[in-house]
């Protein structure tokens, strides 16, 4: 019905170059996977958006278990990170064009630090609520500090949190990843919408969008909520 629509309008309206209709859209998609441009650029880009979500969660579960643990850390560079987050990731493309160049690392330092913030916050958040009973067994069954403490009390205690970092920060890392890909050289979903804003070929530019949100969508709903949805149910917190 959406697509009846669209194609309607489309036609009443007379939009012409400025919107493209459903054939258009549909054209250029075909256009575009045959020829293997767009399936070219999905690749980079998603090559690009996995290592800077890995880094960024790296660092961002570091970050939020020692601001959960060290006060003076929480008090100064937590508050940092409160206020980093406020601030769009797009911003620091100029600094990441003259420490590292129009290339693949600046997009995945704009991308990385566009979720590194997010999921130092959950993470915080998450290690912060761990419930103290559940530190006072740890301790009283052998595993009250060092790395098992972390990996099998801590992390487990607050995977809710964890995951729902992971979840924001990957929505975050994608708006970042096409920022950056806007200025950047090489393939790419963002290179390509700005080569096809220069040609006007809005048909094109469409593609680009529908294949993010379809990306974004299908992610978030057959990897995160399926896991989340675990996680939930797993801890009792399902109706």
């Amino acid at each position: 019905m959406l697509l009846i629509i669209w194609e309607t309008s489309y036609r009443i309206f007379q939009w012409g170059w400025k919107f493209p209709s459903v054939l258009q859209t549909a054209d250029a998609f075909y256009d575009g996977f045959v020829n293997g441009q767009l399936l070219e650029g999905t690749l980079s880009s998603l090559r690009r958006l996995l290592t800077a979500y890995a880094i960024a969660v790296v660092i961002g579960t570091t970050l939020g278990f020692l601001f959960s643990r060290y006060r003076f850390l929480d008090e100064t560079l937590g508050m940092l990170v409160v206020s980093l987050q406020t601030v769009p990731s797009i911003v620091w493309l100029p600094f990441a064009i003259i420490w590292f160049g129009l290339n693949d690392t600046s997009v995945i330092f704009i991308t990385g630090i566009g979720a590194t913030w997010t999921m130092a916050l959950s993470s915080r958040t998450g290690f912060i609520n761990i419930p103290p009973l559940l530190l006072r067994a740890a301790r009283t069954l052998g595993t009250g500090t060092g790395y098992r403490l972390f990996y099998q009390v801590l992390v487990p205690a607050s995977m809710p949190h964890l995951m729902n970092g992971m979840r924001v920060s990957w929505a975050f890392a994608w708006r970042a990843l096409v920022s950056g890909e806007l200025i950047a050289r090489g393939t790419g979903l963002g290179q390509f919408l700005q080569d096809y804003r220069s040609l006007g070929d809005t048909s094109s530019m469409l593609c680009i969008v529908i294949i993010i949100a379809v990306l974004g969508t299908l992610s978030d709903h057959l990897c995160f909520k399926r896991f989340e949805n675990r996680l939930l149910a797993r801890y009792g917190l399902t109706k």
